[in-house]
């Protein structure tokens, strides 16, 4: 506080011949990130977990990139608005944590409460370094193939900072630092020749993906005009699809406001923004003043983007680059650290202004994996690539290039360079097998998920005890307490069966009228896919007229392996299907969508889509089950998979269970430092950050309260109101026990108790 007899000071120079230098300021770290979008977010998060300084740079004065209130797109990735085959295939690890706790305080999907959610991840971390509204503008190399530092400059307080690591990583987007480093970058489409991708675009689709830019409205309940500014867009009738404006939908869901594909979506970004927000301005005086919309009378303007969301700029290539048959075919990678599930989704290049549909989508029958080899520069030793930078061709760009997938990319990025800090490694020396190995051993440690990987972990003591429950769940039947819903089209149950015979199943159906029922059993043809694309077996069923009508399905199958099954009960108007109120972790119903017919020999497979509705619809359907439905045992808390996949890989109690115990002994007291509890918060749900609310803000299937007991019942931890997947504890001083019970006190909702994961760490 200024006493009362201080004087002000005044600050006095004379003139000076010489050009002034900014204030200059150096800072030392570990790692440097250039970029803060949910990418350059998560592997910052993720690398000073892991125990290194970080310095996060970011040219905007919020975090998140595109998913920020500056440009407000929905964050997707893998489970592809639900609107997929891609089962439970919500990214984990940091981006989960952040899409958990976004949706607990802020399902109404509010992009300014999402900003707050990623800077407190942010800045809660010691070991992180937070530089906003500062940008990257040169790099200084020590020889030809290192990066020595970066100089970046703050607007807002005028300081010039040279930022010095040993290693760099590049999340920019444009991939400023990398660009100036000279590594190998590619910008455009490749031909159909240079790698076999029969989907390589025609010249209609063209250079680029584009830039767009989202409006939102505003309801005021009075009359408000709009005044065009004099350079929106006269001619409303230049954009094809303007028949299909109207006040029912804006923000991302216009994201084919779209411009920009031929141009160079780097330096002439800002040209592109301009034509944008003609674009913009004269859609809604087109909406507002044409007087096609008498129900925007009373609507205004509550948000235009200032700065357009960009899809595409540079390439950059790495050791590896990923080509549209790593997503489609799904091929197998030995330095896989993360997974993709988007559609393989380009643009016309002439974007608003083409007379061809906004968007071209084609998916894979599941998810797919992302190697780390595409994460950093087969040229610059010290430099990470990540984010939309990645090493990928255009047509695998496609699919890679959605934030939730490339923040899961990321967090590796982070890990990786822990892993080189700590032993003297550089990025490409982590792609060795044998370091590879110890990288994703880390990221499924925190969560993370790698398709056709376990987490192969002899140090977690739980893997060396006698796991055992006070119950488990034997599914003996889905009780009919739920709606009726129409056969208007085909409805299935997922079951996750047991190696062997096909139980025998009964459902319930109404008929309105003599009708015909067909149910088909379905398996994916890949173990772990959930497209339901081979059908076992189909039961026809001649029914008269009336309700409550119980069939018994006897496929009469054999199961070679344990796995899911579809139980397809096909389309009749005629009949209604009943359903049930009982949710379970692992179980998901699913009704057929439409399908995937390839116009053409593109490289993409013909398949149906069956999909989940969304709660509070989506019920189960009501079955009974002879024998019951195991599988659901409390050895999966140590099985290496943390989700649903192939089964449930959960313990699940029975839910008569009043007090249900998980217990973890050993024939020896056990010196425990760390236990990490992973619970089920739907890997299914989309979870998208904005525009999209959501009827919940806790996931009903997580655990909200439970304790952990030692072996002399003494309380180590207790959680009262959890609603995150990972919970960690590091204990100040370890804990010697024989023994350690996981005690459930109450879920999140009317569900069986469930555990996906349990560690115990020296």
């Amino acid at each position: 506080m200024k006493q009362d007899n201080q004087i002000p000071r005044m600050l006095s120079e004379p003139f000076s011949p010489d050009v002034r230098p900014p204030k200059t300021a150096r800072i030392d770290s570990d790692l440097v990130i250039v970029g803060g979008g949910l990418a350059g977010t998560c592997a910052a998060i993720t690398a000073a977990r892991a125990g290194i300084q970080v310095l996060l740079v970011q040219d905007r004065p919020v975090l998140g990139g595109n998913a920020s209130s500056e440009v407000r797109l929905w964050a997707l990735g893998a489970t592809s608005h639900m609107n997929n085959n891609n089962r439970w295939a919500r990214e984990g690890g940091v981006i989960d944590e952040i899409l958990v706790e976004n949706m607990f305080r802020n399902k109404e999907g509010n992009s300014l409460i999402f900003d707050t959610v990623l800077l407190e991840k942010v800045v809660n971390e010691d070991n992180i370094t937070l530089l906003l509204n500062t940008a990257a503008v040169s790099v200084s190399k020590s020889d030809g193939e290192t990066i020595e530092s970066i100089t970046a400059f703050c607007s807002q307080n005028s300081t010039q900072y040279e930022l010095y690591a040993p290693l760099f990583c590049d999340a920019s987007g444009d991939g400023i630092v990398a660009f100036q480093a000279g590594a190998a970058f590619r910008m455009g489409a490749e031909s159909s020749e240079e790698f076999g991708e029969k989907f390589a675009p025609s010249k209609e689709y063209g250079y680029l993906l584009g830039h767009s830019i989202y409006f939102y409205t505003k309801d005021i309940g009075e009359p408000v005009k709009f005044v065009p500014p004099s350079y929106a867009l006269e001619d409303i009738t230049q954009i094809p699809r303007f028949r299909s404006f109207n006040t029912a939908i804006d923000g991302c869901r216009l994201w084919w406001i779209e411009y920009g594909g031929r141009l160079d979506t780097v330096h002439e970004t800002e040209t592109i923004k301009w034509q944008l927000w003609k674009v913009v301005y004269g859609v809604w005086n087109h909406i507002k003043n044409s007087g096609e919309f008498p129900d925007a009378e009373t609507l205004t303007l509550e948000f235009v983007g200032q700065i357009p969301g960009k899809r595409e700029s540079r390439r950059f290539e790495g050791d590896y680059m990923m080509i549209q048959q790593d997503v489609i075919e799904q091929r197998q990678h030995y330095d896989a650290i993360s997974f993709g599930g988007w559609s393989i989704d380009l643009h016309p290049a002439d974007g608003v202004f083409s007379e061809l549909p906004g968007c071209d989508q084609w998916h894979a029958k599941g998810v797919y994996q992302v190697p780390y080899r595409s994460q950093y520069s087969k040229n610059i030793r010290n430099l990470f690539i990540t984010g939309r930078i990645m090493s990928a061709s255009h047509v695998a760009f496609g699919s890679t290039r959605v934030m939730l997938t490339l923040a899961c990319a990321a967090q590796s990025v982070g890990m990786a360079a822990a892993h080189c800090v700590q032993r003297g490694l550089l990025p490409r020396n982590i792609a060795e097998p044998e370091n590879v190995l110890l990288l994703q051993r880390d990221l499924q440690r925190v969560g993370g998920y790698i398709p056709q990987f376990r987490l192969d972990d002899d140090a977690n003591l739980v893997r060396q005890a006698t796991v055992t429950a006070s119950s488990k769940l034997c599914l003996e039947t889905l009780p009919d307490d739920g709606p009726r819903i129409a056969l208007e089209r085909p409805y299935a149950q997922m079951l996750p069966l047991q190696r062997g015979r096909v139980p025998s199943m009964t459902i319930t159906v109404d008929a309105a009228e003599a009708a015909q029922l067909e149910v088909q059993l379905r398996i994916s043809s890949k173990r772990d896919n959930h497209t339901p694309d081979v059908i076992m077996g189909a039961l026809n069923f001649n029914l008269p007229a009336g309700d409550d009508q119980m069939i018994k399905l006897d496929f009469d199958q054999p199961l070679d392996d344990s796995r899911y099954v579809f139980v397809c009960v096909m389309e009749n108007p005629a009949l209604r299907l009943h359903l049930s109120e009982g949710r379970v972790t692992g179980l998901v119903a699913l009704q057929y969508w439409r399908d995937q017919k390839p116009y053409d020999d593109i490289g993409v497979e013909a398949f149906e889509f069956w999909t989940p509705p969304r709660r509070p619809k989506g019920h189960n359907i009501a079955m009974s089950f002879e024998p019951p439905i195991n599988g659901f045992d409390p050895q999966n808390v140590c099985n290496g998979l943390a989700r649903p996949v192939a089964e449930v890989n959960a313990w699940v109690a029975d839910p008569a269970d009043e007090a249900p115990t998980l217990d973890v002994k050993w024939g020896a007291p056990q010196s425990i430092s760390r236990v990490t509890l992973m619970f089920d918060t739907d890997f299914d749900h989309a979870m998208e950050t904005v525009t999209r609310g959501h009827p919940e803000d806790v996931m009903p299937f997580a655990v909200k309260r439970y304790r952990l007991r030692n072996g002399d019942g003494r309380v180590l931890a207790e959680v009262t109101d959890n609603h995150q997947t990972v919970n960690r504890f590091d204990f100040a001083e370890p804990i010697e026990t024989d023994r350690v019970q996981v005690e459930i006190l109450e879920s999140q909702g009317d569900v069986p108790a469930s555990l996906f994961a349990l560690q115990c760490y020296e």
